[in-house]
């Protein structure tokens, strides 16, 4: 009996010792995303990552668990030595090929496409949400305003007005713009009702959130080397 219980112990330490040296992952077969993915090589648009069992203290890595649940292991936009790492929790959700995630810090909501994955390396390639879709397109809208606004060189501020454009989560304009009564206002005019209305529905859409305070409306428009400035 005694002999019997002796072999037991020295086999379970064994067992132990074996499992400590190999260290290998542990794989789920049914979803080989699920787990922690360390050491990233970053090539272009896309990262390349390595599985492991755990994160390792000294270097950046994701987990994806069976719950949905979501851990970025980093150390912040701060890169100076010595590197204080820490976790942000978050949630994931897989669809086909593309990874959602939402996170409580900065950026909240983003997504990557699963370009391979082994039971060794995870590839991915950061792809654009719909909310930053939007945001894009809301920037395009408000680059081809500035680009009417400064098509016209300042040099006589009496030929200069300004109006508001935007809305701010909370209420009001975002601010006020300057343009010349040489271009075609009537089309200009129309893209800053365009932005507006499309800002309004972009805040409303992603629960945008803003400080209350109303934009200050100039008081008038100077030229200064060329370019229209306002002034309160």
């Amino acid at each position: 009996m005694k002999s019997i219980f002796k072999y037991l112990v020295v086999f379970a330490v064994v067992m132990v010792f074996s499992n400590c040296e190999t260290n290998e992952p542990i794989i789920d077969s049914e979803n080989l995303l699920l787990g922690f993915w360390v050491e990233p090589v970053y090539d272009g648009e896309t990262t390349t990552f390595k599985r492991a069992n755990s994160f390792s203290d000294e270097s950046y890595g994701i987990s994806f668990a069976q719950n949905g649940d979501f851990v970025e292991h980093t150390f912040g936009w701060c890169g100076t030595p010595p590197l204080t790492f820490f976790n942000i929790d978050g949630t994931f959700e897989l669809e086909n090929t593309l990874i959602s995630i939402s996170t409580q810090s900065y950026p909240t909501n983003y997504a990557w496409r699963i370009l391979s994955l082994t039971e060794k390396e995870l590839v991915v390639k950061r792809e654009l949400t719909e909310q930053e879709i939007d945001h894009r397109n809301l920037m395009d809208l408000f680059d081809e305003i500035q680009n009417l606004s400064y098509s016209v060189s300042c040099t006589d501020s009496s030929e200069w007005l300004f109006t508001a454009y935007g809305a701010k989560a909370c209420g009001g304009p975002q601010g006020y713009i300057a343009y010349s009564n040489q271009i075609d206002t009537v089309t200009f005019l129309k893209k800053v009702a365009t932005y507006s209305e499309a800002e309004k529905d972009f805040n409303y859409k992603y629960g945008i959130i803003s400080t209350c305070d109303i934009a200050n409306a100039p008081k008038s428009v100077e030229c200064q080397n060329g370019y229209p400035t306002l002034k309160y």
